[in-house]
C-alpha cells in the first residue's frame, strides 16, 4: 500500500498498470495449476474406468454361472484325443460298423465337438486371469496367479474366491454398500459360452436339405409339364391321322 500513489495522474496510471500486471500473473498461474490438476484427474479417471471395465468383464467371465459345472477344465484337445485313442483304440476298425461304435474319424469329431465348449471356457478364463494379473489388487493378483498355476498343472480350478474378491472391490470403487453378511450367495463359476459351432453346422445342413428338396420339386414339376405336353401333342397327331387315313 505504500507504493500506491494517487496524488497525480501519472502515479495513478502506474499504480493501475502495476495492479493489472500482478493480477494477470496470478490468474495465469492459477489457470496453469487448474489445467494441470484437471489433466491429472482426467488421466486418473480414464485409468480407473478402464480398470473397472476390465475387472467387470473378468468378473462376468469368471462368475457368470451359478449352476452346472462351476470348475474350469484345463484339458486340451490333444489330451482328449489321447484318451479317446486309449479307450476306443482297442476295437478293430473293420468291426466299427457292425458293433455300432464310431470309427476313428467319427470318434475324433465327437471328442472335438464335445470338448469345444469347455475349451472355449478355458480360453476365456485364461484371458480373464491375465487381465486380473495386470490390473487387479494384490489379493486378486495372488488368487489369479494361484488359479493360473493350477491350470498349468492340469488340475481343475474353482474361481469362487476370486469372484468374491472382484465383487467386493468393484462395489467399493463404485461407492456401493457392501453385500450383506447374512446374504447367502451360491457359489459362482465360469460363464457357459453358447455352442455356436453346432448350430452353424446344423443350419448349413438344413439349408442344404431345403435346397435339395426345392431342386427335387422343381425337377419333378418340369418333368411333369414336359410329359403332359408330349402326351397332348401325340394325342393330337393321332386324332388328325385317324380320319385322313380312313378317308383314303
Amino acid at each position: 500500500m505504500r507504493n500506491l500513489d494517487f496524488s497525480s495522474w501519472q502515479g495513478l496510471l502506474s499504480t493501475i498498470l502495476g495492479l493489472a500486471v500482478i493480477t494477470l500473473i496470478g490468474v495465469g498461474i492459477r489457470l496453469l495449476a487448474q489445467q494441470s490438476i484437471q489433466q491429472r484427474r482426467e488421466r486418473e479417471n480414464r485409468q480407473i474406468n478402464e480398470r473397472l471395465r476390465t475387472l467387470i468383464a473378468a468378473y462376468k467371465t469368471l462368475g457368470g454361472s451359478f449352476t452346472g459345472t462351476l470348475v474350469v477344465d484345463p484339458t486340451h484337445l490333444r489330451d482328449l484325443r489321447r484318451r479317446g485313442d486309449a479307450t476306443g483304440g482297442v476295437e478293430p476298425t473293420s468291426n466299427a460298423g457292425e458293433s455300432g461304435l464310431p470309427d476313428g474319424g467319427q470318434r475324433e469329431e465327437a471328442v472335438r465337438s464335445g470338448s469345444d465348449r469347455s475349451r472355449r471356457i478355458r480360453d476365456a478364463v485364461e484371458a480373464a486371469l491375465a487381465d486380473i494379473v495386470l490390473l487387479g489388487t494384490e489379493e486378486q493378483v495372488r488368487l489369479a496367479a494361484a488359479a493360473a498355476a493350477e491350470l498349468v498343472a492340469g488340475r481343475t480350478v474353482h474361481t469362487h474366491d476370486l469372484v468374491v474378491s472382484l465383487r467386493d472391490f468393484i462395489r467399493q470403487v463404485l461407492d456401493l454398500e457392501p453385500v450383506a453378511a447374512g446374504l447367502s450367495i451360491p457359489r459362482q463359476g465360469p460363464t457357459r459360452l453358447p455352442a455356436t459351432r453346432g448350430k452353424g453346422e446344423g443350419g448349413g445342413q438344413g439349408d442344404a436339405k431345403g435346397g435339395g428338396a426345392r431342386g427335387a420339386g422343381g425337377g419333378g414339376g418340369a418333368g411333369a409339364g414336359i410329359g403332359a405336353g408330349m402326351g397332348l401333342g401325340l394325342g393330337g397327331l393321332a386324332h388328325d391321322d385317324g380320319p385322313g387315313h380312313h378317308n383314303n
